[in-house]
């Protein structure tokens, strides 16, 4: 069995996807609108075959903005180096996201950092 995308919605659709293809080099299909509900979509591909995809539409609703609520929390990219992490952990922190923690290893051995990102999304970067 495999996960075949995870959904998140966002207020600045655009914006969300250019974040992805600029920081993490995401490929997105062509907009898909449905216009019975307002819905706009793009599925976001990545190198590995993994897949997100990010929504928008009128009657969406505010979440609390908290990091540590109850439910997905998290997105997490493996970049295969601690190099890597240095760097997009860098690239992110000077055009203005915050780092909340690291990069480091964590008490589970993972070489990490946390990055409070577009939208308040919370971003793990990992080794």
């Amino acid at each position: 069995m495999k996960i075949d995308h995870v959904a998140m919605y966002v207020w600045d659709l655009e914006g969300a996807k250019e974040f992805f293809v600029r920081f993490f080099q995401a490929k997105p299909n062509d907009m898909y609108h449905n216009p019975k509900t307002g819905l706009k979509t793009y599925f976001l591909s990545f190198d590995d075959g993994s897949r997100l995809e990010i929504m928008n539409r009128p009657d969406m609703k505010e979440k609390p903005l908290d990091i540590f609520y109850q439910g997905l929390i998290h997105l997490s990219f493996k970049l295969g180096s601690k190099e890597k992490v240095d760097e997009l952990t860098k690239k992110l922190h000077e055009a203005g996201y915050e780092v909340l923690s690291g990069p480091r290893v964590t008490g589970d051995g993972y070489y990490e950092s946390c990055i409070l990102a577009f939208e308040n999304n919370l971003l793990e970067l990992v080794a």
